[in-house]
C-alpha cells in the first residue's frame, strides 16, 4: 500500500514538473549561468607564467591558499580571472550584517523593508568592490615575491603594469560573479551565491576521486582503507543531512477574536529553529583565521621568517595537536556568536506579542525572551559539536593519510546545504505551479457556469 503511494506521488512529481514550463527555463538559465562561470575559471589573468604557478601552489597547498582554491573551483590554482571567485561578496555581506547590529542607522535601514534592503544591498557591493581590491593588490604582490625551486615565478613580467592589470581583472571577475549570482537568486533556483561556490567544488569532485584511487594504485593507501573511506564519506554526508534539516518546533498559541458574529484566531502553529543555525559560515571562517600563519610563514624565506612564526606556522599545520584543539574551539565561538547575531530573541518576542501571539505556559515579553534565547544557546551547544566532529575527522584523514582537500568537513556541509535548499526551491516552484493551475481551473469552472 505504502509502496503504491509512493509510486503515486512521484507520478504526480514528475507530470507536474513536465506541465512546469516556467521551472524549466528558471532550470536552464542556471546551468546557462553555472557554465558561463566555469568557462570564466579557465580564462588566466595577463601576464601568468601557469607552469609557475602551478608549482607555488602545490607548495603552499596546505595553506589558506588551498581552501581559497577549492571555493573557487580550481581558479585560483589557475590564476584566473574568477580565482577571488565570490569570497569578497561573502565577507561584505556577513560584514554589513554584524554592522546592522551594531550601527543603529544601518538597523534602522534593515527595518524598513524593501527599500532598506535594497540600500543595504548597495553598501554590500561598494564594500565587496573595496575588499576585492586590497585582496588583488595582495595577490598581485604575493606573486612578484613569490619564488618556487630553481627561481621559478608566476610572474612574467613584473612590474606597475601587471599590479593594475592583475587588480583590475579580479575586481571585475568578482564583480562579475556577483551580478551572475544575483540573476541566479531572481531569474533561477535558488541562491545563486551558494550555487557558484556549490559548483566550484563540486567540479573538483572527480579530480579528487581520481587522486583517491590513484593513492589505492600507488599503494600509498590500501584498497581497504580507500572502500572504508568512501563508507565513512556516505556516512557523514547522511548525518550532515539530518543535523542540516532538525529543527525544533516552538508551539505558537493565537487567542481567539470576536467580530461581529464570526470567531478568528485560536488557531496554534510553530516556529521552526534550526539546530545550525549559523551554518556553514563557522568552519569557514575557522579554517581561515588558523590558516593565516601557516601561509605566511609559507610566502617569507625561512632566513628572514620570525621564529615565532615559523613556530606558529609550524604548530598550527594541518593535523598538529594545536591546530586541532584552536579550530575546534574557534567553530564553537563563531556559532555562538553568529547564531546571536543572526537571532535576536528579545526582537523575535517583541514581535510574537504585537501580532498576539504566545507561547503556552510562557508570558509573552521578558520571559518569552528568556525562553528563546534558552533554546537557542541549546541548539547552538548541539550544532557546534556537530561542526566539529564533521570538520575534525576529515581534518584527520587528510593530514595523516594525504586524502585530497576536497573530502573536508567545510567542502560537505556546503554542498549538502546548497542542495538541500535548491530542492526545497524547486519543490515551492512546483506546488507555486500547481496551486495556479488549480486557480485557473477553479476560474474556468465558474466562467462556464455562467
Amino acid at each position: 500500500m505504502a509502496s503504491m503511494a509512493e509510486r503515486l506521488a512521484a507520478s504526480v512529481n514528475v507530470s507536474a514538473f513536465s506541465k512546469a514550463t516556467e521551472l524549466k527555463k528558471r532550470i536552464w538559465f542556471t546551468l546557462g549561468v553555472l557554465i558561463v562561470y566555469r568557462l570564466g575559471t579557465y580564462i588566466p589573468v595577463p601576464g601568468i607564467d601557469a607552469t609557475g604557478m602551478a608549482q607555488l601552489l602545490a607548495r603552499h597547498q596546505g595553506g589558506i591558499l588551498g581552501m581559497f582554491d577549492m571555493f573557487s573551483g580550481g581558479s585560483l590554482g589557475r590564476m584566473t580571472i574568477f580565482a577571488l571567485n565570490i569570497m569578497p561578496y561573502i565577507s561584505a555581506s556577513i560584514i554589513i550584517q554584524l554592522m546592522s547590529h551594531a550601527l543603529p542607522s544601518l538597523e534602522a535601514l534593515k527595518k524598513e523593508g524593501e527599500q532598506g534592503r535594497k540600500k543595504l544591498n548597495q553598501y554590500t557591493r561598494y564594500l565587496t568592490v573595496f575588499i576585492a581590491m586590497i585582496q588583488a593588490y595582495g595577490i598581485a604582490i604575493g606573486l612578484e615575491n613569490m619564488t618556487g625551486n630553481g627561481g621559478v615565478t608566476a610572474v612574467i613580467n613584473p612590474g606597475v603594469f601587471f599590479i593594475l592589470s592583475c587588480v583590475i581583472t579580479l575586481v571585475g571577475g568578482t564583480m562579475f560573479l556577483m551580478w551572475l549570482g544575483e540573476q541566479i537568486t531572481s531569474r533561477g533556483v535558488g541562491n545563486g551565491i551558494s550555487l557558484i561556490i556549490f559548483a566550484g567544488i563540486v567540479a573538483n569532485l572527480p579530480h579528487a576521486l581520481a587522486s583517491l584511487f590513484q593513492l589505492s594504485y600507488t599503494g600509498a593507501l590500501s584498497p581497504a582503507f580507500v572502500l572504508l573511506f568512501l563508507v565513512l564519506a556516505g556516512a557523514t554526508i547522511a548525518f550532515i543531512v539530518f543535523m542540516e534539516q532538525a529543527q525544533r518546533k516552538v508551539i505558537i498559541q493565537y487567542p481567539k477574536r470576536q467580530v461581529g458574529q464570526r470567531q478568528y484566531g485560536g488557531e496554534s502553529t510553530h516556529m521552526p529553529l534550526k539546530v545550525n543555525t549559523a551554518g556553514v559560515i563557522p568552519p569557514i571562517f575557522a579554517s581561515s583565521v588558523l590558516l593565516i600563519p601557516v601561509t605566511i610563514a609559507g610566502f617569507l624565506n625561512s632566513e628572514s621568517t620570525p621564529k615565532w612564526l615559523a613556530f606558529l606556522g609550524q604548530e598550527f599545520g594541518q593535523g598538529r595537536a594545536l591546530y586541532m584543539v584552536f579550530y575546534a574551539a574557534m567553530i564553537v565561538f563563531f556559532s555562538y556568536f553568529y547564531a546571536a547575531v543572526t537571532f535576536n530573541p528579545q526582537e523575535t518576542a517583541d514581535n510574537l506579542r504585537k501580532q498576539g501571539g504566545f507561547i503556552p505556559g510562557i508570558r509573552p515579553g521578558a520571559n518569552t525572551a528568556v525562553y528563546f534565547d534558552r533554546i537557542l544557546t541549546r541548539l547552538t551547544t548541539i550544532g557546534a559539536a556537530y561542526m566539529v566532529v564533521v570538520c575534525l575527522i576529515p581534518q584527520i584523514l587528510i593530514s595523516h593519510y594525504n586524502v585530497p582537500f576536497y573530502f573536508g568537513g567545510t567542502s560537505l556541509i556546503i554542498i549538502v546545504s546548497v542542495t538541500i535548499d535548491t530542492v526545497t526551491q524547486v519543490q515551492s516552484h512546483l506546488v507555486a505551479h500547481q496551486y495556479q493551475g488549480l486557480l485557473r481551473k477553479s476560474r474556468g469552472s465558474k466562467v462556464k457556469k455562467r
